[in-house]
């Protein structure tokens, strides 16, 4: 199967704008490079995009996916360019089409012990820290006594030196049955925002629909007595221009709507 990853450069770029404009006094904000930015051969390209990340992106490091000899070499690159990297291992998203879906890794013995390894060969590449994705637990805490830098577990067990989720999978904001499906195993559900989004919005639309929504209590703005009579007294004065005006236009809006039906399947000038 194949999975499409349209996400490009100047995306995550806009999107990290947008973090850092929220969050301009975060101690740390860390750029996800995307799938087909960091994996060439010339690791020169690496760079180039992790510098745009950080000056263009206003991020304080980067993070990008393997633990191959080869990505090692990008990450060192990196390191000696000035650019802070923290390291992934275990399932890399951008990579599931490789490594036959979003399955969890690291699970018979030779399978951890690479990942132990590709956890040093990044730790040696200079990566400052490293995510751990849906590993076993016991894997991902050798892994985290192994290193000397820390780990971010994600599906990796309380072992780790830190966690992260995905916030939207966290505080259930996707509420309709069908996302139920694409939770992943390991994450809590901390809250069930989707449905009080749902029934704010249902809610809403029946207000409106009903007249109830705005009330004079959500009608804040007013004028005075005096303001008001001022008002009639210059929409008297053209009222009957405005009615021409209004029924002139209404007029051509029709005349327009009843042309666009005729040449719906042909050209303007032919009809």
């Amino acid at each position: 199967i194949f999975i499409k990853k349209p996400i490009t450069m100047d995306e995550m770029i806009h999107h990290c704008k947008a973090v850092k404009r929220g969050a301009p006094r975060r101690p740390l904000l860390v750029g996800d490079l995307p799938l087909g930015s960091y994996e060439f051969e010339d690791v020169d390209v690496a760079l180039r995009n992790a510098y745009r990340m950080i000056k263009d992106g206003g991020m304080d490091g980067v993070k990008l996916e393997g633990g191959s000899e080869a990505r090692a070499k990008t990450v060192k690159k990196l390191v000696e360019g000035g650019v802070a990297v923290m390291g992934h291992v275990g399932l890399t998203p951008q990579a599931i089409s490789v490594i036959g879906g979003f399955r969890a890794q690291g699970r018979t013995a030779t399978r951890a012990r690479s990942l132990l390894d590709e956890a040093l060969r990044l730790q040696d590449a200079g990566a400052f820290a490293i995510v751990l994705e849906c590993v076993p637990a016991n894997v991902a805490a050798v892994i985290t006594e192994t290193l000397e830098v820390p780990t971010v577990g994600i599906g990796a067990g309380s072992g780790t030196s830190g966690q992260v989720l995905v916030f939207h999978d966290m505080l259930g904001m996707l509420s309709h049955p069908h996302h139920e499906e694409f939770v992943p195993k390991f994450c809590k559900r901390y809250a069930r925002v989707g449905h009080y989004i749902t029934k704010g919005l249902e809610e809403f639309r029946r207000d409106v629909e009903e007249g109830i929504f705005p009330s004079e209590e959500y009608s804040p703005y007013v004028m005075t007595e005096e303001e008001k009579g001022a008002f009639d007294l210059l929409l008297a004065k053209d009222e009957k221009e405005r009615r021409l005006k209004h029924d002139e236009t209404m007029k051509k809006l029709k005349e327009a709507d009843e042309y666009e039906q005729l040449s719906l399947y042909g050209d303007k000038d032919n009809s």
